[in-house]
């Protein structure tokens, strides 16, 4: 009788226990799939340079990790407003009208563009080594003197707009791997030079995503040893027969660098 008593109860505690879990397990879907997510931001969150564009001048891919996100979690809407190009001034003026007090998650990358990043790596391709360092050297000028400024605009329209989500700022990668496999193209004090910048860059941007109360993540940690003169890269080099996908992540890089970032940050 003892023993019946004493299996039934633990017969009880077990399915309690089970019918918790399984409550648990439900309460955690209904809440991802509760999500309303963004994303914002400029050609490194969009996807550029990992294929499978939508056909739009902002090539957004749907390997990119916003859309890898979304694909895994299913959350009750996803917008997907990032573009090729943008500058702090393109999402204020042309994507943020996706926010609205109900979203829940934002994600963004912006300021390489409005330091110049393309125009950068051009004249360090095409000219001089000096030339190359002076141009680096004007960005990083910019970057401590207009940037913070621009940041802050950006950000406080997107609290702003959307007052309870949770924001996610994420970083650039450095490019390249220095002592790596790269037997021509840049020296190596410009490689070493453009990932001091990028680190620059990504210092000031993690301040002011601090300031504003946003998570900042940092896309190096993920990037390292995948980056151009490793022997697994997962950013493009000079591509000429696609230009505009130079310097930008593959879908690799989207997958293996962005994603576990922005999913541990989310």
């Amino acid at each position: 009788m003892k023993m019946s008593r004493l299996v039934a109860f633990s017969s009880s505690l077990l399915l309690g226990a089970a019918l918790a879990l399984t409550g648990a397990g439900v309460a955690n879907a209904d809440s991802a799939a509760a999500v309303d997510y963004v994303a914002l931001g400029d050609s490194y969150s969009s996807g550029v340079g990992a294929g499978s564009y939508d056909g739009s001048d902002c090539k957004r891919s749907s390997r990119a990790y916003p859309a890898l996100w979304a694909a895994a979690n299913s959350p009750s809407s996803f917008a997907f407003a990032a573009c090729s190009g943008a500058r702090t001034g393109d999402v204020t003026s042309g994507q943020l009208g996706k926010l609205n007090a109900s979203t829940d998650l934002v994600s963004i990358s912006i300021g390489g563009n409005d330091a110049g990043f393309a125009d950068v790596m051009t004249t360090c391709v095409l000219q001089s080594e000096a030339t190359c360092l002076n141009r680096i050297a004007t960005a990083r000028s910019y970057v401590d003197s207009t940037l913070p400024g621009r940041l802050d605009s950006v950000y406080s329209a997107i609290r702003s707009k959307a007052p309870s989500a949770r924001v996610v700022v994420l970083g650039y990668p450095r490019f390249y791997q220095l002592g790596g496999g790269c037997i021509a193209g840049l020296s190596e004090k410009e490689r070493s030079v453009i990932n001091a910048a990028s680190d620059h860059l990504n210092t000031a941007t993690a301040k002011r995503a601090a300031d504003h109360g946003f998570t900042f993540g940092d896309v190096r940690t993920t990037f390292a040893g995948h980056e151009i003169c490793s022997n697994s890269s997962w950013l493009h080099s000079v591509n000429w027969l696609n230009i505009g996908e130079s310097y930008h992540p593959t879908a690799a890089g989207q997958s293996g660098g962005y994603l576990p970032v922005f999913k541990s940050a989310a």
